[in-house]
């Protein structure tokens, strides 16, 4: 087989290199066929069947080795053969061609690339499986891909070779008979001036319109294939529906009030979702208490002979709960009200593509945007339910200090947590099964942290995976596995932070056929519609991020695309999404990363700033952490940014915008920065970029002018 393999290879090769030595593709422009028109034509028709069988031949071996041209023939075969014998051929022989070329793809690599990329061709895969010949058949009508490359792709896939050829011979058929037809209308013309013929013009228009046509065929079938069975409300209740009064929905549903949509809002708790009640707002109110008595615990650092600290922790959590009152009128039934939101409070589950059952009574609309956010994620540990464990959820709850505490997960929710109990007098074990906490970060943050962490006093314990938990004599315990062993870790108090799951549950999905990603979110297109057409997602139900911003973000396009996608739809965009972990000092950050960079195989330099050199950083006692910035070799286009200090979540947005708008460091370097603030961290870092890729040569010949000038 390898040999057979590697026999096919070389033919292959030496097939397309012959190609190119002999410059055969000279023969495959239009030009030429018009310079030698007289000839080929006159030929043709006194030699029908030899041109008929050697313009199949070459075609079909065109296709098979995957060189260019195939556009150019298309279009000869309508000069030469005209629009239903150039069709026939045209057809038959790209099919054919198509096939050679995917049993060769298949026969050479499909068993190595499926072991290798398996994970890469999931999605493909699964299409595949799936959607089948439609699939495929999509894939043929909308050439949103070079046909070569169709056709090896799928030689690595699991489709059947003959599905994969009848399918390719009906999806290609549209679109070759518009090229031919361009073709014939090009044999036709006899000067320049012909150009402006109706036929010609109309061909090219067909060129040029047709993917467009095809693509909205295509969901326009989607569609009603998607909604057959369904009937269509006569009239509707409402142009949205939105469900969940999150950061998601509640943006979704503003921007559909503004421009003047009837809109619905469905939440069956409390108005603000996570982010206003148990989430942001909750947990940076804790940690600037926190912070509080972290600098009164460092009076001396900062010139004082002593601070007594004298507090209650259930006064500080009232004040949390104060604040989140403060907070809640910009997220309330009464604002969203006079907006022009029809508030509904009841649970929520979707009945058909257009309707909404709340609380037993049904809703329609043109569209349904779910917006329902995500839910802590409690792993099945042995015992865990015999303690009353507490979640970012619950934990605001608490009026009694834990004396013992452990955080059960190394993500940014567990060391904002972590750190913020254990300035408040907690003594705290935070656990991570991973090699490091924060594992989405570079390892040198990740240490960072760590080590931030250990001098604060919390025990930082990796490479740790919980078992079970369990009481003995009275105390409570964490089973833990390490290193072939086990470990005991004693607790009053356990608080799960190990992530968040998508809240789908009662929705009504499954009955749809809205389908979940591995990972539980809501999958959606790029412009976060749903399998169904009529139904939308944003925010952390769908992913990829779940931050509060992202999920703002994301529901201009959800709410945008809901009310107008009939017109136009738009990409939702993720080419630059910041976010910061609040642990002190602030880890934030935008795009890429080393890590992410080593493992896309991304080339790119590395300028690195560190804060104890700044002069504010400096009078605040907060000579801290690190400004990293990639960028491409040799230029100094930004690719992602790693903030590790105080406010970096502030200093970040200047990153942010650059990137976004395709900004340097060397605008950076050439802005005023305000002197003395930590935002002069950036300029710096800009000139440790400039510096570095100074022109040495020009600097020479100018230190010579200077010795001359002397």
């Amino acid at each position: 087989m390898k040999t057979n393999r590697l026999i096919l290879a070389i033919v292959i090769a030496t097939a397309i290199a012959a190609f190119f030595y002999f410059d055969l593709g000279r023969y495959l422009t239009l030009s030429y066929i018009h310079r030698q028109g007289d000839v080929i034509n006159t030929w043709v028709a006194s030699n029908p069947w030899k041109a008929g069988t050697g313009y199949f031949i070459i075609y079909v071996l065109m296709a098979a080795l995957s060189l260019p041209g195939a556009a150019l023939m298309t279009l000869a075969g309508g000069l030469l053969f005209g629009l239903w014998w150039g069709t026939l051929l045209v057809s038959f022989a790209s099919s054919l061609g198509a096939l050679l070329a995917f049993s060769a793809a298949r026969f050479l690599f499909q068993e190595i690339v499926q072991k290798r990329f398996r994970r890469q061709l999931l999605s493909v895969n699964e299409n595949i499986d799936r959607e089948g010949a439609f699939y495929l058949f999509t894939l043929r009508l909308i050439p949103i891909f070079p046909f070569f490359v169709i056709n090896l792709v799928m030689g690595l896939t699991r489709i059947p070779a003959f599905r994969f050829y009848w399918i390719s011979q009906l999806g290609m058929l549209p679109g070759t008979l518009v090229y031919v037809n361009a073709g014939q209308q090009l044999s036709q013309l006899e000067s320049l001036r012909g150009i402006l013929s109706p036929g010609i013009l109309f061909s090219f228009a067909l060129l040029g319109f047709f993917p467009l046509l095809a693509k909205r065929t295509i969901e326009i079938i989607k569609h009603r294939r998607t909604l057959r069975g369904y009937k269509v409300p006569g009239c509707f209740d409402y142009n949205l529906i939105v469900i969940g009064a999150g950061s998601a929905g509640l943006v979704a549903s503003y921007i559909a009030a503004a421009i003047k949509a009837k809109v619905a809002l469905v939440e069956k708790h409390k108005m603000g979702g996570d982010c206003l009640n148990t989430g942001c707002v909750p947990s940076k109110a804790l940690i600037r208490s926190a912070r509080f008595a972290f600098d009164a615990n460092r009076a001396r650092q900062l010139g004082f002979r002593d601070v007594h600290l004298d507090y209650n922790f259930a006064d500080v959590m009232e004040r949390v709960q104060r604040i989140v009152k403060r907070v809640e009128p910009h997220d309330s039934v009464e604002r969203y009200t006079k907006l022009g939101v029809d508030c509904l409070q009841g649970s929520a589950r979707i009945t058909s593509p257009w309707s909404v059952e709340v609380d037993g009574k049904t809703h329609t609309a043109r569209a349904i945007v779910i917006a329902t956010g995500a839910r802590p994620f409690v792993p099945s540990i042995d015992g865990l339910e015999q303690v009353n464990y507490l979640t970012s959820d619950s934990v605001w709850e608490i009026r009694e200090l834990p004396k013992r505490l452990v955080v059960l997960g190394g993500g940014p929710i567990g060391c904002e947590l972590a750190q913020a109990f254990s300035r408040l007098g907690s003594r705290v074990t935070q656990v991570e099964m991973a090699p490091r906490i924060l594992s989405r970060e570079d390892e040198d943050v990740s240490a960072f942290i760590s080590e931030i962490f250990n001098t604060e006093g919390i025990e930082v314990r990796v490479n740790h995976t919980a078992r079970a938990v369990q009481k003995t004599n009275g105390n409570n315990q964490l089973i833990c596995d390490h290193s072939g062993g086990k470990v005991e870790i004693e607790f009053d108090q356990l608080l799960v932070a190990i992530g968040r799951k998508a809240d789908t549950e009662g929705l009504g999905l499954e009955s749809l056929g809205i389908r979940l990603r591995p990972g539980g979110t809501i999958e959606t297109d790029t412009f976060l519609r749903t399998a169904v057409p009529t139904i939308y997602a944003s925010g952390d139900v769908t992913g990829p991020y779940q931050f509060t911003h992202s999920a703002a973000h994301q529901s201009w396009y959800a709410a945008v695309n809901a009310l107008f996608g009939f017109i136009w739809k738009f990409r939702v965009d993720y080419s630059v999404i910041p976010w910061t972990t609040f642990v002190d000092p602030e880890v934030a950050r935008v795009g890429l990363n080393e890590e992410d960079a080593r493992r896309q195989e991304i080339d790119y330099e590395v300028v690195k700033y560190d804060l104890e050199e700044l002069d504010r950083a400096i009078t605040e006692e907060a000579g801290h952490g690190f400004v990293k910035v990639l960028t491409v070799p040799g230029r100094d286009t930004i690719l992602g940014v790693t903030i590790v200090g105080e406010h970096s979540g502030d200093l970040l947005a200047e990153y942010v915008l650059a990137m976004k708008r395709g900004i340097g460091l060397n605008k950076i370097l050439g802005t005023i920065h305000t002197y003395p603030t930590m935002a002069e961290a950036n300029k710096y870092a800009a000139g440790i970029w400039k510096q570095a890729h100074a022109p040495q040569g020009l600097l020479r010949w100018v230190e010579r002018l200077h010795h001359l000038r002397r």
